[in-house]
């Protein structure tokens, strides 16, 4: 099978692409990456690589190597373009969260918006980790104008752990935690016809995360073929989930 996943230039987080690529690719699935301009080699958030303050808070060493591997990897620089990608030709869309500045030309493109509506009215699997989540919260049904998450189940980056974050890290880092004045969970929430039935936040967590052989502190959502995870400490279980959706 194909699975689209959409990237910003650069600045997207290195554990929610870098997993999933992995999984997929070791089942013997095809990984189509697209960028704003087809042929643009991407690249992860290089503070998540090395550290994001003092050392710590970056992403583990073996989502790491999987990122080595994948910027070796010929699909990782053939990207294709948003705006040509063929939506009908892929059996899965995989949209991956990132909070650095970057990401912004990825969250906010209208042209990607559009695809994903395309997508999503094929009834294919479709799932959302972290920041990604704003892309289906952002995108409208051409049929009702509001969007496509409107009548889903979902979670996102909870609004604890974006503060958290940013506080921990603004003394140093500024706003480089909070990608827009509005917090991931309140724009989510604001998408959704009924959001204290429809938003889940999961088990409280801020540094246990989930591993590959240790899903006991990782959490995902799924509602029919969407599926959503909070933040890249759920990344091998959204991808192993994934995967059954696939299926």
């Amino acid at each position: 099978m194909r699975v689209l996943i959409p990237l910003p230039d650069h600045d997207f987080d290195v554990t929610e692409v870098a997993v999933p690529w992995r999984l997929l690719s070791d089942a013997g699935h095809e990984v189509v990456f697209a960028t704003e301009q087809a042929r643009t080699r991407p690249a992860a958030d290089p503070r998540l690589l090395k550290g994001v303050l003092l050392g710590q808070l970056g992403a583990e060493d073996e989502p790491k190597r999987y990122y080595q591997q994948l910027t070796a990897a010929p699909e990782f620089t053939a990207t294709a373009a948003w705006a040509d990608v063929d939506v009908t030709e892929y059996d899965g869309l995989l949209l991956p969260g990132g909070h650095a500045p970057g990401m912004r030309q990825y969250l906010g493109s209208s042209e990607l918006q559009r695809q994903v509506a395309r997508f999503w009215a094929l009834d294919r699997p479709v799932g959302a980790i972290c920041h990604g989540v704003l892309v289906p919260a952002r995108t409208r049904d051409p049929g009702t104008g509001r969007s496509v998450l409107a009548g889903r189940r979902t979670t996102c980056l909870p609004k604890y752990m974006e503060r958290t974050a940013y506080l921990t890290t603004a003394w140093r880092l500024g706003r480089y935690y909070r990608t827009y004045p509005a917090y991931v969970e309140d724009e989510v929430r604001c998408a959704l016809v009924e959001p204290d039935m429809q938003f889940e936040r999961g088990p409280r967590v801020l540094t246990r995360r989930g591993t590959a052989d240790d899903d006991s502190h990782a959490f995902v959502v799924q509602d029919g073929n969407y599926l959503s995870a909070r933040w890249p400490g759920d990344a091998y279980l959204f991808a192993r989930r994934y995967l059954q959706l696939l299926a």
